[in-house]
């Protein structure tokens, strides 16, 4: 192994285009100087699983899409960074694209780009680092 894990979580209002997803993954990516390659997966909660233009973005970018459930949204938020009255309220969580982005990382993982809003769509990058070559054997 070796390589560190990047997961962008994301977030959007309802109905949002798969190239606005992108464009927000994409920002979020460039402010943090990684590159899309990178990028192993995107990640967002159970409930916008429904979202086409979520699921349409990660196939794009060519990463796979990971659904989070509630409880582990719940349980990450704690981690995260930003603080939206409007999304604690309609999700259960101060933001979805870093409390996303923290659970499908793991338990070791960190945000190390918290939500950035790019129009109706947000990304925030989380990053679980590899076990050193040999660990666990």
């Amino acid at each position: 192994m070796g390589e560190a894990v990047i997961v962008a979580g994301v977030g959007c209002r309802k109905g949002t285009a798969a190239r606005e997803i992108a464009a927000a993954v994409a920002a979020a990516l460039e402010r943090s100087g990684i590159a899309a390659g990178e990028l192993a997966l995107i990640a967002t909660s159970e409930r916008k699983g429904g979202e086409p233009g979520i699921a349409a973005a990660a196939r794009a970018i060519g990463v796979p899409l990971v659904l989070v459930a509630q409880s582990d949204l719940e349980a990450a938020g704690a981690r995260g960074a930003t603080v939206s009255a409007r999304v604690m309220a309609v999700a259960g969580v101060a933001s979805v694209a870093e409390a996303a982005a923290l659970a499908a990382g793991g338990a070791g993982a960190r945000l190390i780009a918290p939500r950035i809003a790019v129009g109706p769509a947000t990304c925030a990058l989380a990053q679980r680092d590899a076990a050193p070559k040999g660990a666990g054997r």
